[in-house]
């Protein structure tokens, strides 16, 4: 499957299917906080929903002591050993390399989570 192919089947609730296969689809994403300070790298099955627990506080104990509320990054996956390993890359990666990888994307660090309501 080609990300490019990629549509929504259920986008009130944030759930991606391969249009032809009927797929689940995985996504890597990079949240972080009001000034940018902080950046929390996490892997969901469903982006609209796991973005929404983070801005309620929801989220595991790094996310919520730092507050990661915004989405800053996100990238689609159809595999989940590869959506998986693409996580651990990430999250090996120093904060120079995560910055320039959302910048590539998101120069702006704007908030993403309209991109998937």
């Amino acid at each position: 499957m080609n990300d490019a192919a990629i549509s929504p089947l259920d986008s009130d609730k944030g759930i991606f299917y391969d249009e032809g296969m009927g797929e689940k689809l995985y996504f890597v994403y990079i949240l972080t906080n009001l000034h940018n300070t902080t950046l929390y790298t996490g892997i969901t099955n469903n982006l609209f929903r796991r973005v929404q627990e983070h801005k309620r506080g929801e989220g595991g104990h790094f996310s919520r002591r730092y507050k990661m509320r915004k989405l800053v990054y996100f990238e689609v996956h159809c595999d989940v050993r590869i959506a998986i390993s693409r996580e651990k890359q990430i999250k090996g990666g120093s904060r120079m390399k995560k910055a320039e990888l959302i910048s590539t994307l998101n120069p702006d660090w704007l908030d993403l989570t309209l991109e998937i309501e």
